[in-house]
């Protein structure tokens, strides 16, 4: 009896040991001239460190441990090199599809591509840049119709949420309006109570992207597949009623609609399934990050008053030269250059998400250091955005370095990334940025209520008591 209690009670070391002795044994490990760095303990290697500890932070102490170029690593269950600074940006940049292609960590595979199984998830992706690229619907010349609409939402947000209000969370506010925003462009809906439904569930879903796979009750993963099934539920309900509607002959003006015509080569029609994968993953991008933007530009303008004065300077100019009623347009959007060199700074010294993966191809090279087959590759731009060789005096925000005239070195501040797979909603962004800039400028000046309120989140900022601020109405 007491031998087998202490095999039992040995049970989980033997098969640690285990475990330990095949990972030392990986022939990828031992054939290759790998990197520097640690893969850490086994099955999760650091992924707790890189999440609990901060990916920005994690980033910064390998390059100042290993190597400032490339390191190794095992997170999120993968074996991974991070390529850093400039030169590694572009090299990435430059050999997308050659050498690399899109990879999702398993986390936000089983968020977004429960239904395709079957798939490979490169295949998936591609297939899904492709729907979103080639009708052009991101392009600035398809956007430029869906501007003034844009500002009348925005104006709709602000009676609603921030007028006659002494104060507001700034965060909350925000992701409200963007999901109101990415419904009507994304899905041609404006619903207020299909996307009050949506806010919380998305919320759950954003904090469970990053995160171990580990679903059951009271894990921050599980709560993230209650969510976003209950987001693909509602979302299979508005494909539906686009099908009848385009049924009715409506016109097709919306990535839904489009979504729903696409054809693969057989000419086989997505279902509803794969649909509301996708564009769940199309609205989760278009409401935390842009609504991120905007919540840091609160947090660091209602910091600095030169700041915002000049800010309110450039957009009364704007604002003056409009008749009353008459919504922004393209040529607005174009005044608003120190605007955006604002926004361009919150976005360096606070990125919207930290960075990206990509899967190795094939075997390459790279340093001196060879990278194995479907290894994966972390990109993140904290490795160039606070390094004071290319942005000096770098925890400073300083909207001047992105006057005209001065150019930064290429690679080092790529907000959207680059190449191939530059961020196909550049564009979206800028414009819904710079109109919510436009309409709280002009309405109030601000003072966050805690300067010091605390960050959290891993891959993507949370300011932990949603950024409260008090307004005072012009």
């Amino acid at each position: 009896m007491e031998l087998t209690l202490l095999s039992l009670s040995l049970a989980p070391l033997i098969l640690l040991l285990v475990i330990s002795i095949f990972a030392l044994r990986d022939p990828s490990h031992s054939a290759m001239n790998l990197p520097p760095g640690s893969l850490g303990w086994p099955i999760f290697g650091e992924t707790l460190e890189f999440l609990f500890g901060k990916p920005e932070k994690f980033v910064f102490d390998r390059m100042k441990k290993y190597s400032s170029v490339i390191f190794k690593t095992k997170i999120l269950g993968e074996k991974t090199v991070v390529i850093c600074g400039p030169d590694g940006h572009k090299y990435l940049f430059s050999n997308e599809q050659k050498l690399f292609t899109a990879f999702l960590p398993h986390s936000m595979q089983k968020l977004f591509l429960p239904y395709q199984a079957a798939v490979p998830i490169e295949i998936s992706l591609e297939a899904e840049s492709k729907i979103i690229r080639s009708p052009g619907f991101l392009k600035p010349e398809a956007l430029v119709r869906y501007l003034g609409e844009m500002d009348s939402i925005t104006q709709q947000q602000m009676q609603t949420y921030w007028e006659g209000k002494d104060e507001v969370k700034a965060f909350p506010s925000a992701k409200t309006l963007t999901l109101s925003l990415a419904c009507r462009f994304f899905l041609g809906s404006d619903d207020p109570e299909r996307i009050a439904r949506l806010v919380s569930n998305f919320d759950d879903v954003t904090l469970g992207m990053h995160t171990i796979p580990l679903s059951f009750p009271g894990t921050t993963f599980y709560r993230a597949t209650k969510a976003a099934a209950a987001i693909c539920k509602e979302l299979r309900t508005v494909i539906s009623e686009k099908r009848a509607s385009m049924a009715g002959g409506a016109q097709t003006q919306d990535i839904l609609c489009h979504m729903i015509l696409a054809t693969d080569p057989s000419g086989k029609h997505m279902t509803e399934a794969e649909i509301a994968g996708k564009v769940m993953g199309l609205l989760v991008a278009g409401y935390s990050q842009v609504a991120t933007a905007m919540t840091f530009f609160m947090k660091y303008v209602g910091q600095r008053p030169d700041i915002y004065a000049n800010i309110l300077t450039e957009q009364t100019e704007v604002a003056t030269a409009k008749k009353a009623g008459e919504l922004l347009d393209w040529d607005d959007i174009q005044k608003m250059k120190y605007s955006w060199n604002v926004i361009y700074e919150v976005m360096r010294l606070t990125p919207p998400i930290q960075g990206a993966f990509r899967e190795a191809l094939t075997d390459f090279t790279y340093a001196g250091y060879t990278i194995p087959k479907g290894w994966k590759i972390y990109w993140t731009v904290s490795t160039t955005n606070k390094n004071p060789k290319y942005f000096p005096d770098a925890e400073k925000l300083d909207p001047s370095r992105y006057d005209d005239g001065k150019a930064l070195p290429p690679f080092t501040f790529v907000p959207f990334g680059a190449g191939p797979r530059m961020c196909p909603g550049k564009e979206y962004a800028r414009l819904a940025i710079l109109t919510f800039v436009h309409n709280v400028v002009k309405r109030f000046k601000w003072e966050v209520v805690f300067p010091e309120e605390k960050i959290g989140g891993d891959m993507m900022p949370i300011p932990e008591k949603g950024l409260p601020i008090r307004l005072q109405s012009h």
